[in-house]
């Protein structure tokens, strides 16, 4: 949707097709990270986001201290403002407001509703998609470029010439809400518990929890029972145990299988992948919505030119794989680095860093230098590289 409303603002013609009838949907990813609300503050949009519904977080806690206590690591206040904070905002509400504005120009058009089931190939390029609607009907779009946008479920990456790699997660995610109150801390919280990591999202009424599982043993814990988990959980978090018993049933904990791959080509002639199309995430450091609007930009300042004139050649797509191969790989090597070193170790009943004593070090040493948290603030608030949307974009 940021793709679609960049380049239609330039005057190129976009087609975004979305397979649902609305955007009403439970997303995980709701964070707005300060790079997206600077584009949309250069895109004229800050005032209309700033009166969603929305809850500011300035920090990130973990539970590193010597006796389990919370130590802030990351404080996302100490950067420039005015955009020193993560947004917490329903996706569905930012993608309302994307789509409204995009269909202010003559030339986007988004068509709810229906899915792309194929593409159209022909002399071995991509020259658009076969599409089929919720109520039957099926068709052919064509395409200058095609972008897939469809996550890491999308249908480029069924070919092979796109070869995905993928790394070794050692967890996957469980999602439920629990009730927020007064008193409560603030920001993103995590914990740690018997072979399962939490972390705690503040969005002002609830939290929005997730509990880190090692890998494949999601059937096993649950047949262990909804009450042997939130006993678990609540010697985690030991100030949410008066509310646990508001997770009634094992309907409302929602399971993601954790993945962290990225295609070794992102485009063949006539089709582009970004985002999580391109490089699925995993939840570290929750930057995977950063990642792909930042796609998003830098795509549409390398295409909106070729785009202009009607002819994208594999040099124009390629361009932009390597402008946001570094950042990528990059991220995802401090992933997986997080995932070793402390996810892995706490889920096997290890102690993080390799020991207690070296976790003890790292604790004191972010109580006693402040400037270390901004370090991680700046990778979490912009990520490696800050993209700028294309001048003809700029409103």
């Amino acid at each position: 949707m940021v793709l679609g409303l960049l380049l239609a603002r330039a005057g190129v013609a976009v087609t975004v097709l979305e397979k649902h009838g609305d955007f009403l949907r439970d997303f995980r990813g709701d964070t707005v990270h300060p790079s997206t609300l600077a584009l949309l503050d250069d895109l004229g949009l800050a005032e209309r986001f700033a009166r969603l519904q929305q809850r500011r977080v300035t920090t990130v806690q973990l539970p590193l201290g010597v006796d389990g206590s919370l130590i802030t690591v990351s404080d996302i206040s100490a950067l420039p403002e005015p955009y020193n904070y993560v947004a917490m905002v329903p996706q569905w509400d930012l993608l309302d407001l994307l789509a409204d504005e995009a269909r202010k120009e003559p030339s986007f058009s988004v068509r709810m509703s229906t899915e792309a089931t194929s593409f159209l190939v022909e002399h071995g390029r991509v020259t658009g998609v076969r599409y089929r609607t919720t109520d039957g009907r099926t068709g052919e779009l064509r395409a200058t470029l095609t972008v897939a946008c469809d996550g890491r479920s999308s249908l480029a990456r069924s070919r092979p010439e796109l070869r995905l790699r993928q790394f070794t997660c050692p967890m996957d995610a469980w999602w439920f809400r629990l009730p927020r109150r007064t008193g409560d801390p603030h920001g993103l919280v995590g914990g740690a518990g018997d072979r399962f990591l939490t972390a705690l999202i503040d969005r002002g009424e609830y939290w929005q929890c997730a509990a880190l599982i090692p890998k494949g043993t999601d059937a096993e814990r649950r047949a262990a029972g909804l009450e042997r988990f939130m006993a678990d959980f609540s010697a985690a978090v030991p100030w949410l145990a008066d509310r646990a018993h508001a997770l009634r049933s094992w309907e409302e904990v929602k399971m993601l299988d954790v993945r962290l791959d990225r295609l070794r080509r992102w485009h063949r002639p006539g089709l582009l992948c970004i985002g999580d199309a391109a490089h699925a995430m995993s939840p570290v450091f929750g930057i995977g919505i950063n990642l792909a609007v930042e796609d998003a930009v830098a795509a549409a300042r390398y295409l909106v030119g070729p785009l202009r004139k009607g002819v994208v050649g594999l040099r124009d797509v390629r361009g932009v794989q390597r402008r946001r191969w570094p950042t990528t790989a990059a991220t995802q090597a401090l992933q997986r680095i997080a995932h070793a070193r402390v996810i892995a170790p706490v889920l096997g009943g290890r102690p993080p860093l390799g020991n207690a004593r070296r976790a003890e070090r790292m604790s004191k040493l972010l109580t006693t230098s402040p400037w270390l948290k901004r370090v991680p603030a700046y990778f979490i608030g912009y990520g490696a590289v800050r993209e700028r949307p294309p001048v003809e974009s700029v409103r």
